[in-house]
C-alpha cells in the first residue's frame, strides 16, 4: 500500500496530518485529565511522550522524505522539543534502503549528459556504501584511476518533499491555531528556516559551496584534511568527491595500530571545531563519527558538508556583550543581547523573562560553581533548558545546530579521550576569543565575588525566589491548565464538527447512487458526531461560565 501511493500527495499529507492531530489531542487529553501532577503522572507523561516518538521514528523510517529530516532538525531544537522526544529522535537514521542500481546509473547519465563509462568513470561499484533519505552515496574510480565517492540524489526526491511541505503547511497552522505553542513560538519563522534548510540540503551544487569554503578556510592546517572535489563533474544532484580511506574518528583501535598519538588527535579535532563554534563564519553542523575520518598519517578528514550553520559577526560580539552581562549582573544587557540575536520573541514580557534569568543565576551564585562536576552541569543545563522552554524564547535554526554540534562534539572527543582536561584546553581559546582585558578583569573580579559572598547571596536570592515566585508559578501553572483545557474543547469541537459534515456527506453520496447501507452509515456517523459535539459544547461553555 505504502509503495503504490509513495509519492501521492494525498496518502502523504493524510498520514503526516493525522500523526500530528493524534499527537496533540493526546497531549490535551492528559492535561485535561491531570490537573496535579506528581511522581506517577510525571512517569506516565514520559512513557506517553516516549512511545509518541516512537511512533513518529518508525512511520517516518517508514514514509521517508521529509520526515526524516524533519525528525533529524527537531531533535536539535532543545528550546521546545521535550528531552524524551529529542532523545528517541536523535537515534534516528536514515534506515530507507537504496534506490535500484540502475536508477542511480540513469541519473547520474542524465546529469552528465554522456555515458558516464566512456567519458569519465572506469569503475562504479553496484551496492551502495550509504544510503540516505535524500541520496545514496557509491565507490567508483575515475579514468585515471582516482578513487572517488559520487553522491547520487534520490529519484523524485525534490518532488516528494515538495509535497511534504504542503502537509507541514497544515499541521503548521493547527499549531498556530489549536495550541498554546503556537500562541507562544513563531511558527511562520521556524518554517521558514526548516524549507530553507531542506532546500538547501536538497543542492548538491551549495554542498559543493560549502566543501570548498571549508577547504580554503583549513587549507593552512596539516593536521586537518577536507577532500577535493571534482567541481567539473558536480551538478545539483550529482556530487563527486575524492574517497578519503581511514576510519572512523572513535576507532581508537585503529590509531593504536597506526601509532597514532590519541590524546595529540583529540586536542586537534578540539582546536578545529572550538574555532568554528567562536569565531564569525561558517560550522559543520553534522560532526559525527561517520563524518571524521582519521587518517593512516594521523591527519584528521572531514566530510559531508550537507548541513552547515553559520555564526554572523554581529552575533559574536553580541555574544560577548550577554557573557559580560552576566559576569556584572547587567540583565539589561543580557536581554539586550539575546534581543539583538533574534533570541527572544516579540510576544515576550521581558520584565517577567529578566526576572526569571536573575533568579536562576542568584540561585548558582553560592559557590556552587567553584568545582564544576557532570553533576553541576547537567543540573545547570536543565535549569537554563526550563528557562528556554517556559519562556518566549526561540533559538534560529543556526543557534538550534550550533548547541546539537557542540555537544555531539564534546561526546566524541570524551569517548576517544577520557581524560581529557576540557577546561585546560577551552580557557586559553575562550580569552583569545574575548580578547579585551576589561572582560577579563571583569571575570576575575566577579569569580572572587562569587567566592567571598556565598553565604551572602545565596539566602538572599533563594528567599527572594520563593516569595516572588511561588505565587507567580502557581498562577501560570493554573492559568496555562485552563487554556490548555479551553484549546482542547475547540479542537473537539472542529474535528466533531468536521465528521458530521463528513457523515452528512456520505449519506448524501449513498442516496444519490442508490446505496442504502452507504447512506445508513453517513447518517449514523453525522448523528454520532453531532451528539458529541453537542456534549463537548455544553461542558467547554460551563467551563467559560466557571471562570467569569
Amino acid at each position: 500500500m505504502g509503495k503504490l501511493f509513495k509519492y501521492n500527495i494525498i496518502y502523504r499529507s493524510t498520514i503526516i496530518v493525522w500523526m500530528a492531530i493524534k499527537f496533540i489531542v493526546k497531549i490535551y487529553y492528559f492535561h485535561f485529565k491531570n490537573k496535579f501532577w506528581d511522581k506517577k503522572t510525571v512517569h506516565r507523561w514520559n512513557d506517553m511522550l516516549y512511545r509518541m516518538a516512537v511512533e513518529y521514528r518508525e512511520k517516518a523510517e517508514k514514509l521517508g522524505g521529509i520526515l526524516i529530516k524533519l525528525g533529524q532538525f527537531l531533535s536539535t531544537r532543545t528550546d521546545f522539543m521535550p528531552d524524551v522526544f529529542i532523545k528517541e529522535l536523535s537515534e534516528l537514521v536514515d534506515h530507507v534502503p537504496p534506490m535500484p542500481y540502475e536508477t542511480a546509473l540513469s541519473s547520474i547519465k542524465q546529469e552528465w549528459g554522456t555515458d558516464i563509462f566512456d567519458d569519465h568513470l572506469s569503475e562504479l561499484e553496484n551496492q551502495a556504501i550509504a544510503s540516505a533519505s535524500i541520496g545514496d552515496v557509491y565507490r567508483g574510480a575515475l579514468t585515471d584511476g582516482t578513487e572517488v565517492a559520487i553522491k547520487v540524489r534520490r529519484h523524485r526526491i525534490e518532488e516528494v518533499f515538495h509535497k511534504d511541505f504542503i502537509a507541514l503547511r497544515i499541521v503548521f497552522w493547527i499549531l498556530r491555531v489549536f495550541t498554546s505553542f503556537g500562541k507562544k513560538a513563531d511558527l511562520n519563522s521556524l518554517y521558514k528556516e526548516l524549507v530553507m534548510v531542506m532546500n538547501r540540503e536538497l543542492d548538491y551544487e551549495q554542498e559543493l559551496e560549502f566543501g570548498e569554503y571549508f577547504r580554503e578556510r583549513y587549507k593552512d592546517q596539516p593536521d586537518i584534511y577536507i577532500p577535493h572535489y571534482f567541481k567539473a563533474l558536480c551538478t545539483e544532484k550529482v556530487l563527486v568527491m575524492e574517497w578519503v580511506n581511514g576510519a572512523k574518528i572513535t576507532d581508537t583501535f585503529f590509531m593504536q595500530q597506526q601509532n597514532i598519538d590519541i590524546e595529540k588527535t583529540t586536542k586537534i579535532l578540539f582546536d578545529h571545531y572550538i574555532d568554528q563554534f567562536l569565531h564569525p563564519g561558517k560550522f559543520h553542523a553534522d560532526p559525527h563519527a561517520g563524518n571524521i575520518i582519521v587518517r593512516r598519517d594521523g591527519t584528521i578528514a572531514i566530510i559531508d558538508f550537507g548541513m552547515i550553520g553559520e555564526i554572523k559577526k554581529e552575533d559574536t560580539e553580541q555574544f560577548k556583550l550577554l557573557v559580560q552581562g552576566f559576569i556584572i549582573d547587567n540583565y539589561d544587557i543580557v536581554l539586550s543581547a539575546l534581543d539583538k540575536m533574534n533570541f527572544i520573541l516579540p510576544n515576550a514580557d521581558k520584565k517577567k523573562l529578566k526576572k526569571v534569568i536573575k533568579e536562576t543565576v542568584d540561585m548558582y551564585s553560592d559557590g556552587s560553581l567553584k568545582n564544576i562536576d557532570s553533576k553541576v552541569m547537567n543540573q545547570l543545563s536543565e535549569d537554563i533548558s526550563l528557562i528556554v522552554k517556559d519562556q518566549p524564547i526561540q533559538l534560529p535554526a543556526d543557534y538550534a545546530y550550533l548547541l546539537r554540534a557542540v555537544s555531539i562534539v564534546i561526546g566524541i572527543l570524551f569517548s576517544i579521550y577520557p581524560e581529557m582536561d576540557l577546561k585546560k584546553w577551552a580557557i586559553p581559546k575562550i580569552k583569545n576569543w574575548f580578547g579585551r582585558k576589561s572582560i577579563v578583569e571583569s571575570v576575575t573580579k566577579q569569580y572572587a565575588k562569587n567566592l567571598t559572598e556565598p553565604v551572602r547571596s545565596y539566602p538572599k536570592a533563594l528567599l527572594n525566589f520563593l516569595e516572588s515566585g511561588e505565587k507567580d508559578r502557581e498562577w501560570d501553572k493554573e492559568k496555562h491548565h485552563v487554556q490548555m483545557k479551553h484549546q482542547f474543547y475547540l479542537l473537539i469541537e472542529v474535528l466533531s464538527f468536521m465528521m458530521v459534515v463528513t457523515g452528512v456527506a456520505i449519506a448524501i453520496w449513498g442516496f444519490s447512487i442508490q446505496l442504502n447501507r452507504m447512506a445508513t452509515i453517513g447518517l449514523v456517523l453525522a448523528g454520532i458526531s453531532l451528539f458529541l459535539l453537542n456534549l463537548i459544547f455544553v461542558n467547554h461553555y460551563r467551563m467559560i461560565r466557571s471562570r467569569k
